[in-house]
């Protein structure tokens, strides 16, 4: 893995000097695939004049390609989500803790490169795409036709991160990474319409399919040196949290951590990654910090019932914790439509995993280097895995454990969402 030769090259005075400026600039300003959000039938669509896509955001390059999900799975465009770049650097060039910032950004999260397009919907109506834009700490809403920003909003403290939809498609759920609260946010209109507090790093968001709940998860300062389990508690609050939607009330908040020690999993980190849900919603597979697998939760027992272990690579196993991915040893988890397999991206090994739910017998896919995602097709059937190391996502049939297509795409893949688009743009494009 060509990125791993270049984590290793930073040294940790740099990472020191980074935290500790970021650590202050804190001070100095006051201060979490689950199911995706219900798409309308393709009948419907058709008769709204609507189109089912699959948008994929390439972070580094801050592009999102926007691909037919189906055969050929043809790239249609390629949108650029930054426009306002000259805009956006000059503001940051003239403020020194948002340059300061800026580049902590750039060198401990992005590897050396900025970080352009993180999460990304499509509106109802297929006119606008959502976009959390890590460096420029903003979501802006695009107008797919035109290309101009609609609408942005500022989160709090300096970086955004993973987003959720409302399954009415009326409201979007942001977490601000150092401002450690999550915002709601009008689709329409980017206005502020609630928000709640969350721990350090707030991450991970998915709403229930009644959208009366969002799930959310804080992953801890992932930044630090200090992973090592006898030092844990520098890594900050890693709570997992059921919200009400409509009050933003913090129904419950768990420490998964405790609750892994309780079941007989002893030093196991407590920052939960991506997560998917079970239909009912009576169970949470979640992957947490260092871990090579992911771990069953049961909201009605209130416990961990069962660990899965997946693989790990000869060459990840000579990797030492500190420079795991943004303490990612894993990241992307999504289930089928079925609720029969689960799909995981295997980050620092290289692959992907179809896991049987109920046996946790798996297959591996290994078709390019650091997977970053993984999301389930409307129809349920497929599994869409980026490969953030090759510029390329593959298409996986759940049914039968096995790639079925792979499509080049832009700069460091990350996040892929369905979507839904205007027929009369579609039919514009060259």
């Amino acid at each position: 893995m060509n990125w791993t030769s270049t984590a290793r090259g930073r040294g940790r005075a740099i990472m020191a000097i980074a935290v500790a400026f970021m650590a202050s600039a804190v001070v100095a300003t006051s201060l979490a695939s689950g199911p995706a959000a219900p798409a309308p039938g393709e009948q419907a669509r058709k008769d709204r004049g609507l189109r089912e896509v699959l948008l994929v955001g390439n972070n580094w390059e801050g592009t999102a390609d926007v691909i037919r999900p189906r055969g050929r799975y043809k790239r249609l465009a390629r949108l650029n989500i930054i426009p306002d770049i000259e805009e956006r650097m000059a503001e940051i060039a003239t403020d020194p803790v948002r340059l300061g910032y800026f580049l902590a950004i750039r060198e401990l999260v992005g590897e050396g490169n900025d970080q352009y397009v993180d999460d990304m919907y499509t509106s109802n109506e297929g006119r606008l795409l959502i976009v959390s834009r890590p460096s420029f700490r903003d979501v802006v809403a695009l107008e797919i036709a035109s290309g101009e920003i609609v609408w942005r909003f500022v989160v709090d403290g300096q970086r955004s991160d993973h987003m959720a939809i409302s399954p009415d498609g009326e409201h979007v759920a942001v977490s601000a990474s150092t401002g450690n609260v999550v915002h709601i946010l009008d689709v329409a209109t980017g206005e502020e319409v609630g928000r709640f507090p969350s721990g350090d790093s707030p991450h991970e968001n998915n709403y229930s399919a009644d959208g009366k709940r969002i799930y959310h998860a804080s992953i801890g300062l992932v930044y630090t040196p200090a992973d090592d389990p006898t030092v844990d508690t520098s890594k900050g609050d890693r709570w997992f949290q059921i919200v009400d939607a409509q009050s933003n009330e913090i129904l419950e908040r768990l420490d998964m951590g405790q609750k892994l020690d309780e079941a007989g999993y002893p030093d196991m980190s407590s920052a939960v990654r991506p997560m998917a849900l079970s239909r009912n919603e009576r169970r949470v597979y979640f992957q947490v910090s260092f871990f090579h697998g992911f771990v069953e939760y049961s909201f009605k027992q209130d416990r961990v019932m069962r660990v899965a272990n997946l693989p790990i690579s000869d060459e990840a196993q000579e990797i030492p914790e500190e420079e795991y991915l943004l303490d990612s040893a894993h990241h992307g988890i999504a289930m089928s439509g079925d609720g029969r397999r689960l799909c995981v991206a295997g980050t620092m090994s290289d692959y992907a995993a179809i896991v049987s739910r109920r046996t946790f017998r798996y297959k591996l896919i290994e078709a390019g280097e650091k997977p970053y995602w993984s999301t389930t097709s409307d129809d349920g059937r497929r599994c869409y895995v980026s490969w953030s190391g090759t510029d390329q996502i593959s298409v996986i049939s759940y049914r039968r454990r096995k790639e079925i297509a792979r499509i080049d795409v832009g700069d460091h893949p990350q996040r892929i969402r369905t979507g839904t688009v205007r027929k009369s743009w579609l039919e514009g494009l060259p």
